[in-house]
C-alpha cells in the first residue's frame, strides 16, 4: 500500500502539465514487475503515449463465475495538499497521502486478492480478470479501451477465458455494494464579443457582459432540474453547477471571448448526451445573447441498479461477520457504468469513504483495508 502511494500518478484533468509525476507509467510500470515476480500472467495495453492499462488473469474453477475486479491507476492532482502527497504515513489507524483513498488503497486490496488466491491450488474461485485501468478521473480512456479489447476479437490474455459473469469497480464506498450512481456531462459553453480600447468601452462588445446573462439563466435552469427530471430513489435529483469561468487578455481591453465550464449529473434514466441538448434548447429559448455550446470534454453515463441486486447480496452475505453493508447509490460518477454495458451486473465497492477523496490530507482507515480483502475472498469462494 505504502509502496503504491509513494509512486506519483497524477492525472492533469486537461491542463497543460510541467515537471515530474504525471500520469501512469510508474504505477503500470511497478504492477508489471509485481505480477511477473508472483508469476501471474499479465499484459500492458497502450492507450495512448506513456498511459496504458495493466490486464492480469487468474485461472479458477470453470463451474464458478467469471469476475472482472477493476481498480484505476490515476490520481488527483497534488496541488493544495496540506500533507506530503507521497511520503505516507500511519497515524491513529489512518494512512495518510494522495491516492490512499482514491482508489491506491482498493488497488492494494486487489493485489492482496492475487496473492491470496493464487495459493489456492483447490481453486474455489471462478476465473478473475485484474484490470487496473488508466485515466477514470477525467475521459476513463482506459476502461473505454479494455471495453473495446473484451468486445472486439480477442487475442492475448484476454482470449483465455470466456464471458466475465459479474464485475467489481473498486471505489471507496465504506465497504457498501453501490448499486447505481449519477453519471456526468461536462463541456464549455462560449460568448464572443469585439474587443477594443477600454477607454472607451462603447465602441466594442464585452463577452464577459454576454456569459453574465448565460449562468444568470443557466442558475435557473438549474433549480428546474429538481422538478423536470424524477429524481432517482437512491441517486438523488439531477444537478447542474457551472464550475469555472475564463474571459479577457488584459483588464484594459475589453474582452472578446469568455468560456464557462458546465458539469451537470445525470441520474439513472437519463443519457448525458441528451442532458446536454436538453439545456442548450432551454438556454436558447430563455437567454437572448448569443453563445455557442463547444463539444463535451466528458460523457460518462449513470449506472442503473436493474439487474445489479443479486451481485450486490453476494457481498453483504460475504460480509456478514465482518461489517454491517446495505446495498446503496451515490451521487458520483464511476465507469462502472461502462463495464455495465457489456450486459453483466456490475457494482461499486471498497474501502474507504468518499469525502476523504481528493482532499487536501488524503487518508483512508487501515482497518477496512483489511476487511475488505476478508469480504472479498468469502465472496470469491461463495459465488
Amino acid at each position: 500500500m505504502r509502496e503504491l502511494v509513494a509512486i506519483p500518478s497524477q492525472n492533469p484533468m486537461g491542463a497543460a502539465v510541467e515537471g515530474d509525476g504525471w500520469f501512469e507509467a510508474g504505477m503500470t510500470d511497478w504492477l508489471g514487475r509485481f505480477f511477473h515476480e508472483i508469476n501471474v500472467p499479465c499484459e500492458y495495453h497502450e492507450v495512448e503515449p506513456g498511459r496504458g492499462n495493466v490486464i492480469a488473469v487468474l485461472p479458477g474453477n470453470a463451474d464458478r463465475p467469471c469476475t472482472l475486479l477493476d481498480a484505476h491507476t490515476d490520481t488527483v492532482p497534488v496541488a493544495g495538499m496540506t500533507i506530503a502527497p507521497y511520503t505516507p504515513f500511519e497515524q491513529e489507524g489512518r494512512l495518510f497521502g494522495r491516492g490512499s483513498c482514491d482508489v491506491k488503497g482498493s488497488l492494494a486490496v486487489m493485489l492482496e486478492l492475487v496473492q491470496r488466491l493464487r495459493a489456492d491450488s483447490a481453486h474455489m474461485h471462478g476465473t478473475i480478470i485484474f484490470s487496473c485501468t488508466c485515466d477514470e478521473e477525467r475521459t476513463q480512456k482506459g476502461a473505454a479501451d479494455l471495453i473495446r479489447r473484451l468486445e472486439s476479437q480477442r487475442d492475448g490474455l484476454l482470449a483465455t477465458f470466456g464471458e466475465i459473469d459479474q464485475t467489481i469497480v473498486f471505489e471507496p464506498t465504506g465497504l457498501n455494494p453501490v448499486v447505481a450512481h449519477k453519471g456526468a456531462a461536462r463541456w464549455k459553453v462560449q460568448t464572443n464579443g469585439v474587443a477594443v480600447h477600454s477607454s472607451d468601452p462603447s465602441r466594442g462588445v464585452n463577452a464577459i457582459y454576454r456569459m453574465a446573462d448565460v449562468v444568470r439563466a443557466l442558475e435557473q435552469y438549474s433549480h428546474l432540474l429538481k422538478t423536470e427530471v424524477p429524481a432517482h430513489h437512491l441517486c438523488g435529483s439531477a444537478t447542474m453547477s457551472v464550475g469555472r469561468i475564463a474571459g479577457g487578455s488584459s483588464v484594459n481591453i475589453v474582452p472578446d471571448c469568455c468560456r464557462i465550464e458546465i458539469d451537470r449529473r445525470v441520474v439513472p434514466g437519463e443519457e448525458a448526451a441528451a442532458a446536454i441538448a436538453a439545456a442548450e434548447t432551454w438556454l436558447r429559448a430563455n437567454c437572448e445573447v448569443d453563445f455557442e455550446f463547444l463539444p463535451p470534454d466528458t460523457i460518462s453515463q449513470p449506472l442503473n441498479d436493474t439487474g445489479n441486486a443479486e451481485l450486490a447480496e453476494k457481498l453483504i452475505a460475504a460480509a456478514s461477520g465482518i461489517v454491517d453493508t446495505e446495498a446503496i447509490g451515490v451521487p458520483y460518477g464511476t465507469h462502472a457504468s461502462r463495464f455495465a454495458l457489456l450486459g453483466m451486473p456490475t457494482v461499486v465497492f471498497g474501502p474507504g469513504d468518499i469525502a476523504q477523496a481528493h482532499t487536501k490530507d488524503e487518508w483512508i482507515e487501515v482497518k477496512q483495508l483489511e476487511q475488505a480483502v476478508e469480504i472479498l475472498l468469502k465472496f470469491l469462494s461463495l459465488s
